[in-house]
């Protein structure tokens, strides 16, 4: 028999309405900080609990019962799911990317044994434990190494670490580390530098975003993780098996760092950061950054002092640093770049007849976000705000996005969980079965995006608006006395800001009105972090394949936690 997991769960804490013939849960109680904003106590504790849940098919109810808390806040407004283009030159070689978006230049091939490429604009932050963004974790794969690393088949192969050992009970990892290891200055490279790292990354005076990825390690009484290294031994102790662990172990933010560069750069008490913002920083990984001429260009070349070296054919990587889509085209049409990561929109479709296009798998979700605690929702209640949101959402038209601005082929979406993922028990996570149904099933998923249903959506946007206090007049638009005006806050590549004034269009359309402000990538990633937006861009590619990715992130504590829950 099907059923809604979610509805056994929530419905005692939650106040249940239906609209469009769905119900609808929504917490009576409000956040710390807005009398608008959904409270997320309960949320954060079912994150606990699916981290320490062994039975995997009570694990896939909670993290089913995840979704549904999360997609009822309506903050979270998802559009498309992501796949990833690149224009590749064809004597380029062995470059390859993952499911995560993550990029490996370190072992290309070329003519002449240089790579010249673009990725992004000005990098936000290259040390590994603060990085939050696929650009930033591509250039920490090129500069450093990690226990694991994924391989041009997507698979989990060791990289420091020359083999493990795991307990019969799943709860303690052994790594024995390759013998040799060494910094790019020549300093020895051990386990003491690893455990210094992993604790460096949850300790709060560092700041980093991706901290909540260590709460599956055990802690010790004076609350760093339960780690020990010693020579080329590492040992690390987990709060209950995880199937994803060796894949953190991949992950850029656990790669090590050295701690006599990190706590002896100037400016490290203020900036945690500080050892590696200009060119010369130590480094482990096939490159070391030469050259840094900010918000231009980069230059790395070959560390010869990795362990992998005599594999490492290239010379020099040489980056282009720019958000201009149209510059960006045109150096790789004039053969100044070999590689680009970005496809100007006027050009997309001449790309796709070429021999260097490439379209590849992602896993994960372009989406936009509300911030739960913005002066938007001001005066309305916890189910208003959300009805608000909602409204919102059934009036964008994502087919339009993906068709004429992305142009990539991708699946338009209506779950923030992405098609694809795993369900960590053997299955598929976005699919309606015997255990699990989404709330519109025909769709699967949470509201049906097609544009069939776009006439439907329209005429239940206003009655939730309506329901939220706002009037309309005879011709379907808002009424002067009832106005909305908001913001939406987006980086400044071509792609994003189309998709930001195809949204303002949309809701323009029954009277909402938005202003597209735009910041240069490093500025927007701290305004979009600090909270200072009614309505944002926002994207996630999962960092490994199972669907706590996705929902750990919006924990209170999470320095992913954009739409502001809890707080």
């Amino acid at each position: 028999m099907k059923k809604k997991l979610a509805a056994l769960a929530l419905a005692s804490a939650m106040a249940v309405t239906t609209v469009g013939g769905a119900t609808v849960y929504a917490s009576e109680e409000h956040g710390p900080s807005s009398e608008a904003a959904p409270a997320w106590e309960d949320y954060n504790a079912r994150i606990a609990e699916i981290r320490t849940e062994t039975d995997l098919v009570k694990r896939e109810a909670l993290m089913h019962e995840a979704e549904d808390e999360l997609m009822n806040t309506w903050a979270i407004i998802p559009l498309y799911y992501y796949n990833d283009v690149y224009m590749q030159k064809t004597d380029v070689e062995n470059i390859y990317s993952n499911l995560f978006g993550f990029k490996y230049f370190g072992f290309a091939k070329t003519p002449d044994n240089t790579l010249s490429l673009q990725v992004a604009s000005e990098p936000s932050k290259l040390d590994p434990a603060l990085n939050s963004s696929v650009d930033g974790a591509c250039l920490a794969i090129l500069a450093f190494s990690g226990l694991y690393s994924y391989n041009a088949d997507g698979e989990l192969v060791p990289e420091l670490a020359d083999s493990y050992e795991m307990s019969e009970d799943g709860l303690t990892y052994t790594f024995t580390l390759k013998e040799g290891l060494k910094w790019s200055d020549g300093e020895e490279l051990n386990a003491e530098d690893v455990v210094y790292s992993w604790n460096r990354l949850v300790t709060p005076e560092t700041g980093a975003d991706y901290s909540y990825l260590a709460d599956i390690i055990a802690r010790k009484d004076d609350d760093t993780l339960d780690i020990a290294g010693s020579g080329n031994t590492f040992t690390v102790k987990l709060k209950a098996p995880c199937a994803y662990f060796l894949d953190l172990c991949a992950f850029p933010a656990f790669y090590p760092v050295p701690q006599q560069c990190v706590e002896a750069a100037e400016g490290a008490d203020e900036n945690p950061g500080a050892w590696c913002v200009e060119s010369g920083f130590v480094t482990s990984g096939p490159m070391t950054c030469t050259e840094w001429k900010h918000n231009e260009s980069m230059t790395y070349e070959k560390n010869p002092n990795y362990f992998r070296a005599d594999e490492v054919s290239l010379e020099k990587v040489q980056f282009m640093l720019s958000a201009d889509d149209t510059a960006i085209w045109n150096a790789f049409e004039d053969g100044s770049l070999q590689f680009i990561d970005t496809i100007a929109t006027d050009m997309m479709a001449t790309a796709k007849e070429k021999e260097e296009y490439h379209n590849i798998p992602n896993l994960g979700t372009y989406y936009a976000g509300f911030n739960v605690n913005s002066d938007l929702f001001k005066g309305k209640t916890v189910q208003q705000a959300a009805d608000m949101r909602k409204a919102m959402n059934l009036i964008i038209d994502r087919q339009y996005i993906v068709d004429t601005i992305a142009q990539a082929d991708q699946e338009v979406a209506n779950t923030f969980i992405p098609t694809g993922m795993a369900d960590g028990n053997g299955g598929e996570f976005r699919v309606n079965d015997d255990a699990y149904t989404y709330p519109v099933e025909d769709a699967v998923g949470y509201f049906d995006p097609s544009p069939e249903a776009y006439e439907a959506n329209l005429e239940e946007a206003r009655k939730l608006l309506e329901g939220a206090g706002y009037q309309f007049d005879e011709s379907g638009m808002l009424s002067a006395d009832t106005p909305i005006n908001m913001t939406y806050l987006t980086n400044d590549a071509e792609g994003n800001v189309k998709i930001g004034e195809s949204i303002q269009q949309d809701f323009a359309a029954i009277g909402i009105n938005v202003t597209v402000e735009t910041r240069e990538w490093s500025v927007f990633l701290d305004e979009r972090k600090q909270g200072k937006f009614d309505f944002c861009r926002e994207g996630w590619l999962a960092d490994y394949n199972d669907p706590i990715n996705m929902l750990e992130m919006w924990e209170t504590e999470s320095g992913n936690n954009d739409m502001q829950f809890g707080r």
